[in-house]
């Protein structure tokens, strides 16, 4: 009797199992979803999403489900079921209709990496309010009249230390560089003065960054989250001092914070304001970090390219009444095949693998409907890698962009920076800080590839074996 009885309860189990499964991988709402599996409860399809590969191809996860289902198809990641789009006039559409239709919302894995209170998760007046605050950073007026020469003095010094090595990894290389400058813009820091070494507990959590979410010992999701809470103890520590002794005037970005926090009627609060800096700190050298190791690493492998490169900078230098005379902001807009040499270059990075919004309400798009309350992710490289939008893909190609305008926000077939209202305020900054190395490094050096350089999605880019190579001055 108690066999049988067990062997029912196994049975009833095995069946409310299967029901259960049934349920969710087809779930019912008013209208037709899109097609898609949503693969296990809780899990989703998220360990399938976060498989590596090492090509500039599209993922193989969106690459197999596009052929299956189309440019639009459901999923599951991390726990929250997606909608991915990898159709152009959807994206463009998201972006356009930003808080009618759609909301910036990220799934709640990144919301502990960058913080409750990060701008990504503001929406309507606070998001307009912080978006104005930091363009008195990387506004193109700043950008003019203090970072261009900012960037240059600290492009030339570092590549003059880094022609004395051996061998340097140029990923590391330039993340120092870059990070160093913009803590300094930012927050006043001085690595070689502060006992607390800051970029180490960002290159803590930039390694789990784009990872697999689970939160144990030992996992890349872990470390990612220590070096945030160790980040954000340095930025509070910074903050503090500046609360108890603030300054007439704005030297950086920490000063401006403090300014709004100490005024009649704040609309910043200390929360807000660290995850703003963490995002900031993050967003400025990391992203900019590995496009600039990509585009050596492209110009390594493609002399034609070098060449026109290097003779657009020589012109530069030829055509000044003083050739050691600094970088002008004429001479920076001038670089026409260098900005096509940026575009190709961060089309094929497609460093950021997907944006994600929610719907505010059932939407319908090509007889499907998409719950309100699900998240949409826009899929940048099934657009940048589309042979229809661009010939041969996965070649690169920077004469592909000559003769088209300066790209200076998204388009339905370019999406690298964002679109619509939350267009990305800091890739002025990005293209500025790529130019002003690449001007630096062409007129003064040549340098030879020694090992690396072979790169790996997670679905994010990165350099497993790093980029190293030998920096020597032109003869």
């Amino acid at each position: 009797m108690n066999t049988y009885a067990m062997a029912l309860c196994g049975l009833i189990t095995i069946l409310l199992i299967r029901y259960w499964l049934q349920r969710w991988r087809n779930q019912s709402y008013r209208g037709k979803l899109p097609p898609g599996s949503m693969g296990w409860p809780l899990l989703g399809e998220t360990i399938q999403f976060f498989s590596p590969y090492t090509t500039f191809d599209i993922s193989p996860f969106v690459k197999e489900r596009m052929n299956r289902y189309g440019p639009v198809f459901k999923t599951s990641l991390v726990g929250r079921p997606i909608v991915i789009s990898t159709d152009p006039e959807l994206n463009h559409l998201v972006f356009q209709q930003e808080g009618k239709l759609f909301k910036s919302s990220y799934p709640e894995t990144f919301k502990e990496i960058f913080g409750k209170e990060n701008v990504a998760e503001l929406d309507g007046y606070m998001y307009k309010y912080l978006k104005a605050l930091v363009l008195r950073l990387f506004g193109p007026e700043n950008l003019k009249v203090t970072m261009l020469q900012d960037m240059e003095k600290m492009s030339r010094d570092r590549l003059s230390l880094w022609s004395r090595e051996s061998s340097i990894e140029l990923k590391d290389k330039i993340s120092a560089m870059i990070f160093d400058l913009t803590t300094k813009k930012l927050i006043g820091y001085d690595a070689s003065s502060e006992s607390e070494d800051l970029r180490s507990n960002f290159a803590a959590f930039i390694t789990g960054l784009i990872s697999f979410p689970v939160n144990v010992p030992g996992t890349a999701y872990h470390k990612c989250l220590q070096g945030r809470k160790k980040a954000i103890k340095v930025l509070e520590r910074i903050l503090a001092e500046r609360m108890k002794s603030p300054t007439k005037e704005c030297k950086d970005f920490f000063d401006c914070i403090v300014e709004e926090l100490n005024g009649e009627k704040p609309v910043l609060t200390v929360a807000i304001a660290l995850d703003l800096i963490f995002v900031l700190l993050f967003a400025s050298f990391e992203t900019t970090s590995l496009a600039l190791t990509l585009a050596v690493k492209l110009l390594t492998d493609h002399p034609k390219v070098l060449e026109k490169l290097k003779e657009e900078h020589d012109g530069i230098i030829m055509s000044r009444e003083n050739p050691d005379s600094g970088i002008t902001w004429k001479e920076y807009k001038s670089m026409s095949f260098t900005f096509q040499v940026i575009n190709e270059t961060v089309r094929l990075a497609n460093i950021v693998p997907g944006i994600f919004r929610k719907t505010l309400k059932d939407i319908q798009i090509n007889g499907y409907t998409i719950p309100a309350g699900w998240g949409i992710m826009v899929c940048p490289p099934a657009v940048h890698l589309n042979p229809e939008i661009y010939k041969d893909p996965l070649s690169f190609n920077p004469w592909r962009w000559k003769d088209k305008p300066e790209l200076s926000g998204g388009t339905k077939h370019f999406m690298v920076f964002g679109g619509g209202m939350r267009f990305c305020v800091g890739s002025d900054f990005s293209k500025l800080q790529m130019a002003v190395f690449l001007h630096c490094l062409v007129t003064k050096y040549r340098w030879k590839a020694i090992r690396g350089g072979n790169i790996i999605r997670t679905p994010g880019l990165g350099f497993p074996d790093g980029f190293h190579l030998q920096v020597l001055p032109q003869a």
